[in-house]
């Protein structure tokens, strides 16, 4: 917030200025500071804009997003999503109000020069939201497993960064390892992301751990069971002594 406070500072004052920032980051799955971000906004005549790519579907109300999550959607001017992610389709929507929208449907090169979303594509979408609002035992569950993920994971031995979300980050600090971790992996069943430079800085290499809602309580112990042992295997954990 102060590297965010000292930029808008060299702003001129009569200026438009935005603030653009994740919902969810999605390398360390922490949640943006969108209270205090609201705070700098009003202090500089600045507008926001949330991309929610990482939140639909798991924050806020039915799965809305980060502006709900903190109960601050009227102090967000611009909300845009995805629903290539939680809504596993294609696509996407800015939310604004009237002026705004008209503005970037007139201006926008890549509004103006993309093709409609299909039928199939769209349907996917609707019948999405139509679960969301209907099934919240879903978004429930998904965050029941995060925190047993998470704490087992932090039990075993690693760091799990700042994240307060689905996405896990399982730091390496070291790329080839980072790479290696997740060849073994697949070869063992479990898919995991590898994130190494330039990604991230080298020193903040990591597997991205990321839960759905239709993953069950035995596949997590599984997987972390398997990232555990491939982690000792190449020397990220320390091997436990034996009691004999």
């Amino acid at each position: 917030m102060e590297a965010l406070e000292a930029k808008l500072r060299l702003c001129q004052k009569d200026r438009i200025k935005l603030i653009v920032a994740d919902g969810v980051f999605s390398m360390e799955g922490d949640i943006m500071k969108l209270p205090e971000i609201v705070k700098l906004a009003k202090k500089y005549n600045a507008s926001i804009m949330i991309d929610d790519a990482h939140s639909l579907g798991i924050l806020g109300e039915n799965g809305s997003g980060t502006a709900s999550h903190f109960g601050l959607t009227d102090k967000v001017d611009l909300i845009m999503g995805t629903f290539s992610k939680s809504m596993a389709s294609l696509g996407g929507f800015i939310a604004a109000d009237k002026e705004v929208i008209n503005f970037i449907k007139h201006n926008s090169r890549s509004l103006i020069f993309s093709a409609s979303m299909t039928p199939s594509s769209t349907a996917a979408v609707l019948a999405s939201i139509e679960i969301m609002e209907n099934e919240p035992e879903r978004i429930r569950h998904l965050w029941k497993l995060t925190a047993y993920a998470r704490e087992r994971f932090q039990e075993a031995g690693f760091d799990t960064g700042k994240s307060e979300t689905p996405i896990i980050p399982l730091f390496i600090r070291d790329d080839i390892k980072a790479l290696k971790m997740t060849k073994i992996l697949l070869a063992d069943g479990i898919f995991v992301n590898p994130v190494v430079a330039p990604a991230v800085p080298k020193e903040d290499s990591l597997i991205r751990y990321s839960l759905m809602a239709t993953h069950t309580k035995a596949q997590v112990d599984i997987s972390i069971e398997k990232i555990t042992k491939a982690a000792k295997k190449l020397g990220i954990l320390k091997l436990q002594p034996v009691l004999v």
